[in-house]
């Protein structure tokens, strides 16, 4: 299978191990139409995450402005440099909803009959690797966002502007981009610690639920066995080895991390239970002998952001591992 190669001696009951080959990994004919239809969203992916990463915001203007109510030079400030910031916050809402069907596209792909998901994996690694590319990115962006509370004030101080009729002229001009509506769309999704994680864990939950045809485990076996392919190439010597480039490591983690996250949501009792297809003890594990530096935010979105973490079914000790 070219660059897809089965891991053998490694595996748990039921949960497939793969080796796939996240750098190099190109699209068959087959492929084709939905690799290109996700790689025009992926094409973005690393724009929009530059411009996060330098979101300075306007904490300055907006301070001088609350300090100085009655001058109008300083609101005017504040305003005109609080209006482009929230356009991009939009682009980057905007964006989440692009992501949202690109992951659809690929979820349909990966579990559509009569092919197993396992076998999905090995056929299509080009679109597994999207997969893993869309996981990547959307953790790496709520990690920005979760360190940045710039980015909640500024929206917050421009919904108050608006609420107050401050700025007339001005704000007439910023509602036909940001209008209530999509002010308020954006207020909910910026409202969430890790928002395109919830955006994707909402599109997977929606895509079982639709459709009804497809069995859940199609779904959450494509899921798992991202997770194994991810741990084992990890903890594997010879495969990290195989990497060329050392980035490749952190995405490894991010992916697995995020498909967790995922199953665990989409998954009646989730990835914590004893019956879950994924080693939980072997993942955090993995993540624990790497850097901190590279991994308490990974962490943390396994303490928070999962759904099953507190149940009764999740034992004491992996708890005591994400403690």
């Amino acid at each position: 299978m070219g660059n897809l190669i089965k891991v053998l001696g490694k595996d748990l009951e039921n949960c497939p191990h793969f080796f796939l080959d996240f750098e190099n990994a190109q699209p068959t004919e087959a492929e084709t139409a939905v690799w290109n239809q996700v790689n025009a969203v992926l094409e973005e992916a690393q724009t929009i995450l530059a411009e996060l990463q330098s979101y300075t915001g306007a904490g300055l203007e907006i301070r001088e402005a609350i300090q100085n109510p009655n001058d109008l030079q300083l609101q005017e400030k504040a305003w005109n440099a609080v209006c482009p910031l929230v356009a991009k916050l939009k682009r980057f809402y905007e964006f989440s909803l692009r992501l949202e069907n690109a992951l659809r596209s690929l979820l349909e792909a990966l579990t559509s009959p009569p092919y197993a998901p396992t076998q999905h994996l090995e056929r299509e690694q080009a679109l597994a690797k999207q997969f893993a590319e869309i996981l990547h990115f959307t953790l790496t962006f709520d990690e920005f966002k979760m360190t940045n509370p710039a980015i909640q004030n500024d929206f917050s101080y421009y919904r108050r502007t608006l609420s107050r009729n401050r700025i007339n002229n001005l704000q007439l001009d910023a509602e036909t981009d940001v209008n209530n509506e999509m002010a308020n769309r954006m207020s909910l999704f910026y409202a969430e610690a890790t928002p395109m994680l919830k955006t994707l864990s909402n599109a997977t939950t929606k895509f079982v639920s639709e459709n009804k045809t497809l069995p859940i485990e199609d779904t959450t076996d494509c899921l798992s066995t991202m997770a194994c392919v991810c741990r084992v190439m990890l903890e594997t010597p010879e495969y990290r080895s195989r990497f060329t480039n050392t980035e490749t490591l952190l995405f490894c983690m991010r992916v697995m991390v995020g498909v967790i996250i995922l199953y665990d949501h989409v998954h009646p009792v989730g990835a914590f239970a004893k019956t879950s297809k994924i080693d939980m003890k072997g993942c955090i594990k993995v993540l624990k002998d790497q850097p901190s530096t590279s991994t308490e935010g990974l962490l943390n979105a396994l303490r928070y952001t999962t759904r099953h973490l507190n149940d009764d079914t999740t034992s004491k000790q992996i708890r005591a591992l994400l403690q």
